[in-house]
């Protein structure tokens, strides 16, 4: 299943880059996202590394998850698709 990285998960005044919001087309609500908690999700850079992460919790009401990745990504990053397996 392909998600879509929304944003990075942030406060106020930080940004963590290796936490971020992902959204499904299948998915909208809460219910459905907590179905993938512990699932894998990998991100592909234009050179073809894999950077690799894990589906820790639902966010919000709408479907969203929140992915912790084993390194920070990208601002590039924002709008791309991932893979969640």
């Amino acid at each position: 299943m392909e998600g879509i990285i929304n944003n990075f998960r942030r406060s106020k005044t930080n940004q963590n880059t290796k936490h971020l919001i992902i959204s499904m087309d299948s998915v909208d609500s809460r219910a459905k996202a907590e179905k993938y908690l512990g699932k894998k999700v990998i991100f592909t850079t234009e050179t073809g590394k894999e950077i690799s992460g894990e589906v820790k919790s639902a966010h919000g009401n709408k479907g969203c998850i929140r992915v912790i990745f084993e390194r920070a990504l990208p601002g590039q990053s924002l709008g791309q698709k991932v893979k969640v397996a």
